[in-house]
């Protein structure tokens, strides 16, 4: 598989199949492999007649994973994403995010919006234009990762997180400098000033992020559906594909 030396971080990607491009950018402690491959998104999306370009996030599969919390912060990793799509010379696409892949969609809509003809926010809450969790709740899940075994946990949640990153075989150190890092570079006001479709795509059963009706509000002309699932099982969901196909339909159209 091609990588990409990004400010000096070696992040793994895939590109597969021909026609109109699509980018996909997983979720925390997962994969391109864990997200896409292995829910049959990417394999949907090629059937379809679309060029699929998918990476491993840094600190994530098979790309880099330095275990230095500023390696993650301000707009290093949605910044990967515009190297990748430099490198192919794809000067504008379709996007979407799972999780914190969503987040890290979320920044790319409002930075760079030109780069991009239709997003998929998938896998987020109200979070993003409340402002919930932070700081704290993120100390907490780096902690868990840190800890001698999952039982030293402070939280439900905080264990789910160290159980999920287990069981796909993650570096724990390099998430934790995920979690501690100062991620910038979304301004939740621009939101509004969204000119391309864009889809809330969430879990009817995903209690992490829990809803997302007041996300899907800030966004113009923003379209809200939600599948079975919760935040692990939704991504893997035929309802899911099918909302992501019907979405980004064949490419010919803006």
């Amino acid at each position: 598989m091609p990588t990409l030396d990004s400010a000096g971080v070696s992040i793994n990607y895939v590109v597969e199949g021909s026609g109109p491009p699509v980018v996909l950018v997983h979720g925390f402690a997962s994969s391109l492999q864990g997200n896409w491959r292995g829910t049959g998104v990417i394999d949907a999306l090629v059937a379809s007649g679309r060029k699929v370009v998918a990476l491993d996030c840094r600190g994530h599969g098979e790309s880099a994973k330095p275990h230095d919390p500023e390696a993650y912060g301000g707009t290093k990793m949605p910044d990967d994403v515009i190297a990748i799509m430099d490198r192919l010379g794809i000067d504008r696409g379709d996007l979407m995010g799972y999780s914190m892949g969503g987040m890290i969609a979320a920044v790319l809509l409002t930075l760079r919006p030109e780069r991009f003809r239709r997003v998929i926010l998938a896998g987020v809450g109200d979070a993003l234009v409340t402002g919930g969790g932070g700081r704290e709740r993120n100390e907490s899940i780096a902690r868990a990762l840190e800890a001698g075994g999952r039982g030293e946990a402070e939280s439900a949640t905080a264990r789910a997180f160290r159980a999920f990153a287990e069981q796909n075989g993650n570096d724990l150190t390099a998430l934790a400098a995920i979690q501690r890092s100062s991620r910038g570079g979304f301004d939740r006001r621009k939101l509004g000033e969204t000119a391309c479709p864009v889809m809330v795509l969430i879990g009817e059963g995903d209690t992490l992020v829990g809803p997302a009706d007041a996300l899907a509000a800030a966004i113009p002309g923003a379209k809200l559906v939600k599948v079975p699932g919760d935040h692990i099982t939704a991504v893997g969901q035929a309802a899911f594909r099918r909302a992501v196909l019907d979405f980004f339909g064949d490419g010919s159209g803006e």
